[in-house]
């Protein structure tokens, strides 16, 4: 308890006191029931697992299975709506943000939610769904979605995720694939006709300034309204 207390006051520059830690950090209460759901359910007493753990989801916020398996040190910053599935892994070290999911995809039976590794950093509303491994030291995005495994030493984001740093160095895509985004397909398509309509038309380039004849049409539109202006000098025979 001493050593969880520590790490909290290491990550987390708003704690001040072990005791204000101690008394006001919610993530750490779910933590700890966790631990005695956990020791209950594996000595098969688990409506009484669930039972406490549905009062420790009452008090925190925090809907962690007791079947789930936690390491040490995991800090659940401002705890509000975080959910841990049933097959859900996770290592040392991790950080959560507030709206954390660890979930499932579908109604099979088996490993069916997602493995944490060691030192694992979380952003807030973040989703991470299925049996998927997100790999040591690596960073998911605030409010991204992950659907396959991350590899360590990676920054992941968006929805779907996609990997934009990976070992300190940036990644940058070269194939609209690499998103895997539901867009990307057309995108790519959309590109492609693009590219064929251009090779049919001989590829002409556009004149320096495409928009001369427009705006010389306004121009001599304006100056027309402007001859034709019928002037009121307001108040006049007062």
């Amino acid at each position: 308890m001493r050593d969880e207390i520590d790490s909290i006051m290491e990550r987390d520059p708003a704690a001040r006191t072990r005791l204000e830690v101690l008394l006001c950090y919610p993530g750490l209460w779910a933590v700890w029931i966790h631990r005695v759901s956990h020791w209950l359910w594996r000595r098969n007493l688990r409506l009484l697992a669930r039972m406490l753990s549905q009062v420790g989801r009452f008090y925190t916020g925090v809907d962690i299975h007791p079947a789930a398996l936690i390491g040490q040190r995991l800090f659940i910053d401002h705890a509000a709506g975080v959910v841990i599935g049933e097959t859900a892994i996770v290592g040392s070290d991790v950080t959560m943000y507030q709206g954390v999911t660890l979930g499932g995809t579908g109604k099979g039976h088996g490993k069916r939610h997602p493995t944490i590794c060691d030192r694992v950093f979380i952003g807030n509303n973040a989703n991470i769904l299925g049996n998927l491994t997100v790999g040591e030291n690596s960073r998911v995005g605030a409010g991204s979605v992950v659907l396959s495994d991350v590899p360590p030493n990676s920054t992941v984001v968006g929805v779907p995720a996609h990997i934009v740093y990976r070992n300190g160095e940036r990644v940058l895509l070269t194939d609209p694939h690499d998103i895997k985004d539901p867009l990307s397909d057309a995108l790519i398509a959309l590109s492609a006709r693009v590219e064929e309509l251009e090779e049919r038309l001989g590829a002409e380039p556009c004149p320096p300034d495409p928009f001369a004849a427009e705006e010389a049409e306004r121009a001599a539109y304006r100056d027309e309204l402007e001859r034709l202006r019928v002037y009121v000098t307001m108040g006049e025979g007062i």
